[in-house]
């Protein structure tokens, strides 16, 4: 049998057992055919494979990302991003408003995204008498980077029909002034709310999963872990999308909506659709709710106030009977649970439920999950080994909000998405940028769980600092295993799926702090070349 595809004269990083790095890879169809040397690859070409000379860059199983939210991700590309290098102010940003008003018709919605009131030159968030100012016509969404909180103007209140009179949600917050008047930020469950009521249409909600997995695939990702949706018409789509190839990455989908988690859990517990169900492009994931807030909002649930108020522990979605009652359930009808949980509060009364749900149905290989584990503390990391948990932490975070977490949580920042400690604990933890929180781009995950050093050099939490083999691992062969699917992907082995990815340059040579330099040269999904940088490729 001949090859297909062959890579020779590279460093290929396999990320098997024993972390051999080999020569060349041989593929045939979708599969891997063989992994060793140069010259033992010469006897699976012929005429008609294709070979490609790696001249000694870096082939790695392609990149799996266990927590990012592709439908949201490729939804902002539509919208203002505030990320973007010409805002630097509020008023850069009301610029870009007013013109966006200049092109929208009156009645549909502004957005923007990626706003950062720690970054931002007035420090402050925009008020509803500015939005308003910029239209009375149009509602507008102001989302934080964070995406647990927004700003919004009076007819975007309007059309949700919030007044003074509107009780806060439990787990949200509407925000009002000293008078009682209405500011228009809305915290938590108020803006998972608003997120509703601002849907995109099918149309824009196709091409916004497009353009991410188009995007995801450039930056070397293979596998996807959606870690939520708005709704369960998005849940639908998305496996259409990926049905009509409009969605490249596999996709493991976790069974989550950012409003009501809860609701949709019991859908499809009532629906019996199991995790684990689909094929090797899209598969059902986790029952997941959210229990707490953002770590740079700040609203997670900590079991001490925040460093920078003395009065805030953060906010709670539900209390530990209420998620037991729902994760409980689908643990015992089989399904694979996970949370997003931040804070050590919201962590711990996790863990409560899952130990809860073992005592009273045993599960050998459960593998349930937890997403962030943001302020992971000594005693709970040992939970988490016990109970068999499978974190996943978020390594480019200290990256871009490592300053952020200094001042709010102080020393905890050590703990803070502790995969050193994961790690020597032989506890199986899975890499998820969280996108679009922050960069889906994983040579910035691995580059941070390296060198723990935030975009202004601040040094946040050092102790967590990881080999560049380590990060690999969480972002490969961990990715798989946090999905069931270490047999058929996350390291190059015979007999797996050929997916791929080339770098620019070898990676193990590479100076740490140079790392997130880097850039993806190829991505191959199934054994076809999806992506390639054609001028890295003629360089």
């Amino acid at each position: 049998m001949k090859a297909d595809l062959v890579f020779i004269n590279g460093e290929v990083i396999t990320m098997d057992a024993d972390s051999r790095i080999e020569e060349a890879v041989a593929v045939k169809e979708n599969r891997i055919i063989f992994v060793g040397s140069t010259l033992e690859v010469q006897q699976l070409i012929d005429s008609k494979t294709e070979v490609i000379d790696l001249c000694g860059k870096s082939l790695l199983p392609g990149f799996i990302d266990a927590h990012i939210h592709l439908v949201m991700y490729g939804l902002n590309q539509l919208a203002i991003s505030c990320k973007a290098q010409n805002i630097t102010s509020n008023e850069d940003i009301k610029l870009e408003l007013r013109k966006k008003v200049q092109t929208v018709p009156k009645g549909q919605w502004i957005r923007a995204w990626g706003f950062n009131e720690t970054t931002i030159k007035e420090k402050r968030y925009l008020s509803i008498k500015e939005l308003d100012e910029i239209s009375s016509e149009h509602p507008i969404m102001i989302t934080r980077t964070c995406g647990h909180i927004s700003i919004v103007n009076s007819k975007a209140l309007e059309l949700a029909e919030i007044d003074v009179y509107t009780s806060n949600p439990d787990g949200g917050v509407i925000e009002r002034d000293a008078n009682g008047a209405l500011t228009g930020k809305l915290i938590e469950k108020a803006n998972m709310r608003m997120n509703e009521i601002a849907k995109y249409s099918e149309g824009e909600l196709r091409q916004a999963m497009k353009i991410a997995s188009d995007h995801f695939v450039q930056a070397g990702i293979t596998s996807v872990h959606e870690a939520g949706v708005s709704d369960t018409d998005t849940y639908r789509l998305l496996q259409e999308a990926v049905k009509n190839k409009d969605i490249a990455v596999r996709v493991y989908a976790i069974i989550c909506t950012l409003n009501n988690s809860h609701e949709f859990v019991g859908k499809m517990l009532s629906a019996g659709v199991l995790t684990g169900t689909g094929d090797e492009r899209f598969k059902i994931g986790p029952a997941k709710i959210f229990t707490d807030g953002s770590s740079t909002g700040p609203t997670i649930a900590t079991r001490e106030p925040y460093t920078s108020n003395p009065n805030d522990h953060g906010i709670l979605y539900y209390s530990e009977d209420e998620i037991y009652r729902v994760l409980g359930e689908a643990h015992k009808k089989g399904y694979q649970i996970t949370v997003h949980a931040q804070g050590d509060r919201a962590i711990e009364m996790y863990l409560n439920c899952v130990e809860k749900a073992l005592n009273e149905h045993p599960r050998e290989d459960h593998r349930h999950r937890i997403e962030h584990a943001g302020i992971s503390t000594p005693d709970l990391q040992d939970r988490m080994k016990n109970l068999g948990v499978i974190p996943i932490p978020n390594p480019p975070f200290p990256f871009e909000f490592g300053d952020i977490y200094v001042k709010n949580y102080g020393e905890r920042v050590n703990y803070m998405y502790p995969v050193r400690d994961f790690i020597d604990k032989g506890i199986i933890c899975a890499g998820g940028s969280d996108a679009p929180v922050t960069d889906y781009n994983p040579l910035i995950g691995i580059h941070t769980a390296v060198n723990r050093i935030s975009s202004s050099n601040s040094e946040i939490g050092v102790n967590q600092k990881v080999t560049i083999l380590e990060a690999i691992k969480i972002y490969t062969i961990n990715g798989a295993y946090a999905s069931f699917e270490e047999d058929i992907k996350g390291s190059l082995e015979v007999g797996k799926l050929a997916d791929f990815v080339v770098l620019d340059n070898s990676i193990l040579s590479q100076n740490n702090n140079s790392i997130k330099d880097l850039k993806v040269e190829m991505t191959i999904i199934d054994g076809q070349i999806l992506y390639k940088n054609e001028a890295l490729v003629k360089a």
